[in-house]
C-alpha cells in the first residue's frame, strides 16, 4: 500500500486548493470547481475564498459569476450548510446531501408547527405555505423574506422554540424558505445588502436558473459528490467523508467503490483513499502564505486535521467545529488574521514562524487590507485567537 506522508499532503493541498502562488486558478468558477464547494454561511466567506485563489479578482467578479452568470449557485446542502456550488454539481447534491437535509429539516419543521399550535395538522399546514409562497413567486419576482412575509398570509406567524435558555420566539417564513430551498424549488437570488452581508431574494429555482435538470438518484450522488471531494481533499478517511458528507457509513463505502477509490497509508496511520488515477506522488512545492477567511473550505474539509492543524484546533475553532480566520504558511496552520478599527489586516500567530514566513504572511496581510479598501468584516464565529488578538 502506497504511504501518503504528511508534508505530501500539505504539498498536495498548496495545489489542489490552489492557494500556492503559481497554481492559483484564474476564474471564481476554477476556483470554487477545485474546492469542490465553498462555504457560505457567512457571506464574506464566498469573497475572501475566492480572493486566496484567485489572482486579482475583484468583488464584482464574484457578483457575476453569482448573479449574472449563476455559474456559481447557492445551495443548502452536506450537513445542513449553505454552500456556493458549480452549477453542474447541484444535482449531484439535490439527489442526495440535499435530500437528505431535506426530509431531515421538514419532519422537524411539520414538529415545531404542531407544537407551536398554528396548526394541528402541520404537515398540511407546511405544504400549503409552500404552495402559496411558489404561487407568489410565479411571475419572476425576487423577494426578501420580509417581502414575502408582508405578501404571503402563510408565512406570517412565529413559533416557539427551544427551552430554557435556549428558547426563542422565531418568524415561521425563513424555515418555510429553508425548506423550500434545500428542496431546489426555490434559490437565493441576488443579495440585497454589501456583500459583506446576506440579505438574499428569493425566486424560483427556474426563473434563476432555466430549465432544472433532473436531481441524481441517491447513490450516484454521494458518488460524484464523493468523486470531486477526493479530487480535492484526498487522500482522505472514511471518516472524514462522513463527516463531510453529513451522511452515513453507508453511503460512503458505496461511493467509494463506485468511483474505484484505492486505499493508502497515511503517516498518522490508518488508510485514506485516493482516485485510481491520482496515485502519482505530488511534487515539491515552494513554501507558501495564505490568510483564509471563517470557514474556508481548505479548513473545514477534513475532520482528521492534524497534518495541517497540529495542536491549535482548540484555539482556532469554537466548541461547535466552527472555523474562524487562519493564517497558512506551507500547509500548516499558524495562527489567524483579524483587523484593526482602520480596517488593517492584522497577525495573530501561534507560533514562531520564522522571519521568512512572517514576511510572506505580512506581505498577504498588506495585500488582503488593500484588497479590503478599508471595509472590515465581521463575523458571529470569532475563534479563541481572534479575540486574544484584538484583545487591548
Amino acid at each position: 500500500m502506497r504511504l501518503v506522508t504528511d508534508v505530501e499532503r500539505r504539498r498536495r493541498l498548496a495545489v489542489r486548493h490552489a492557494l500556492a502562488p503559481g497554481h492559483r486558478a484564474g476564474t471564481p468558477e476554477a476556483a470554487t470547481a477545485a474546492m469542490t464547494v465553498l462555504h457560505a454561511t457567512e457571506a464574506p466567506s464566498v469573497y475572501l475564498s475566492l480572493w486566496a485563489r484567485v489572482e486579482g479578482i475583484t468583488v464584482a467578479d464574484v457578483d457575476r459569476a453569482l448573479y449574472d452568470d449563476r455559474s456559481l449557485v447557492k445551495q443548502l446542502a452536506m450537513r445542513r450548510t449553505l454552500f456556493v456550488f458549480p452549477r453542474d454539481l447541484l444535482p449531484a447534491a439535490w439527489g442526495s446531501a440535499s435530500a437528505r437535509v431535506a426530509a431531515a429539516l421538514r419532519a422537524r419543521l411539520v414538529k415545531e408547527i404542531e407544537q407551536g399550535g398554528i396548526a394541528a395538522d402541520g404537515a398540511a399546514w407546511l405544504e400549503a405555505a409552500c404552495a402559496a409562497t411558489l404561487a407568489r413567486l410565479a411571475d419572476g419576482s425576487e423577494l426578501s423574506a420580509q417581502q414575502l412575509r408582508a405578501e404571503v398570509a402563510e408565512l406570517d406567524g412565529r413559533l416557539d422554540i427551544g427551552k430554557g435558555k435556549y428558547a426563542a420566539n422565531v418568524s415561521v417564513a425563513p424555515r418555510v424558505l429553508t425548506q423550500l430551498g434545500v428542496e431546489a424549488r426555490i434559490v437565493r437570488g441576488r443579495n440585497a445588502g454589501h456583500w459583506r452581508t446576506a440579505r438574499p431574494q428569493w425566486t424560483l429555482a427556474e426563473t434563476w436558473l432555466g430549465e432544472l435538470p433532473e436531481p441524481a438518484k441517491e447513490r450516484e450522488g454521494y458518488a460524484e459528490l464523493v468523486r470531486r471531494w477526493l479530487r480535492t481533499f484526498g487522500p482522505g478517511t472514511e471518516a472524514d467523508l462522513v463527516w463531510w458528507l453529513g451522511s452515513t457509513k453507508s453511503a460512503v463505502r458505496s461511493a467509494l467503490a463506485d468511483v474505484g477509490a484505492v486505499q493508502v497509508g497515511l503517516e498518522a496511520g490508518g488508510t485514506g483513499w485516493l482516485l485510481g488515477d491520482d496515485l502519482d506522488e505530488a511534487p515539491e512545492v515552494a513554501p507558501w502564505p495564505a490568510l483564509l477567511p471563517v470557514l474556508d473550505p481548505t479548513v473545514m474539509g477534513w475532520k482528521e486535521r492534524a497534518f495541517y492543524l497540529g495542536d491549535h484546533g482548540p484555539m482556532l475553532f469554537d466548541t461547535n467545529g466552527n472555523a474562524g480566520t487562519t493564517a497558512w504558511w506551507d500547509g500548516r496552520i499558524v495562527g489567524c488574521w483579524t483587523q484593526d478599527p482602520d480596517g488593517v489586516v492584522v497577525l495573530g500567530l501561534l507560533e514562531d514562524v520564522g522571519t521568512e514566513a512572517r514576511t510572506a504572511l505580512e506581505a498577504e496581510a498588506a495585500r488582503l487590507t488593500g484588497w479590503l479598501a478599508g471595509h472590515r468584516v465581521s463575523t458571529v464565529y470569532p475563534s479563541i485567537a481572534m479575540k486574544a488578538a484584538v484583545a487591548p
